[in-house]
């Protein structure tokens, strides 16, 4: 037979599926790895959001607790006669429990209906109602919310309202860790915190709050993240 006309050996044509089979395992695992860690960047990106949109919520909602409008003295016209005990102590921090209370100024429009609404002129009066209210002539109006975020399952929940807790929905999912430090105040006339504790014996001294999140991804595509975040009470640096 012709050399030339001759066909693969058997040697040759194993060498060749050798050959092949490399190249192709090379790829699946290059797809594979490249796979993963879109997933795993992916998951990363969840977490981050997540905790983006948490902390930059409660964040706003931290640096309003305390902000009761434009006087002091306000008259306790509510419902149950339930706001002078909130305003006293307008956060609060339930450590067996992992629940945190803010009594705050609405933060805009897209929040929920107003615990109370404090009505005032800024000059001579302002009272707090049940619910919203509307001003009168010369008068403004401010709304108030009680919120509760609680720490539960894997879960950080919210609710508003004045029940004890109030009714409460999912805010996000995949939660390991929920943990809160007051930054206290040395004594009623310093404006800035000189230690940080998760028990302050006194409310009013409270200047700051540090929160701490780690969230988790189920699939275990990605460690385990955490965020930390402190806001300041603006009412009590003024």
């Amino acid at each position: 037979m012709n050399r030339r006309s001759r066909g693969f050996g058997l040697i040759e044509l194993m060498i060749a599926l050798v050959l092949s089979l490399i190249v192709v395992l090379g790829v699946v695992q290059i797809f594979i790895a490249a796979k993963n860690t879109y997933i795993s960047q992916s998951a990363a990106a969840v977490m981050q959001e997540d905790a983006r949109f948490v902390l930059s919520k409660m964040v706003q909602e931290l640096r309003m607790v305390g902000m009761f409008g434009c006087l002091g003295t306000i008259t306790d016209a509510s419902t149950a006669n339930d706001f002078n005990a909130s305003q006293i102590t307008p956060i609060r921090w339930d450590n067996a429990n992992r629940r945190l209370t803010l009594v705050t100024a609405d933060i805009g429009n897209g929040g929920s209906a107003p615990t109370w609404t404090i009505v005032s002129d800024c000059r001579t009066s302002a009272t707090a109602y049940t619910n919203a209210r509307l001003p009168a002539a010369g008068q403004l109006a401010f709304p108030i919310r009680r919120l509760v975020y609680s720490f539960s399952n894997n879960q950080l929940l919210l609710g508003s309202g004045t029940g004890n807790p109030p009714t409460l929905s999912v805010l996000v999912d995949n939660v390991r860790a929920f943990d809160v430090t007051f930054g206290v105040a040395g004594s009623a006339t310093d404006i800035a915190a000189s230690s940080y504790t998760s028990n302050p014996a006194d409310p009013a001294l409270i200047r700051s709050v540090r929160l701490t999140l780690t969230l988790f991804d189920p699939r275990n595509a990605v460690r385990e993240q955490t965020f930390n975040v402190v806001a300041a009470l603006r009412n009590r640096l003024l």
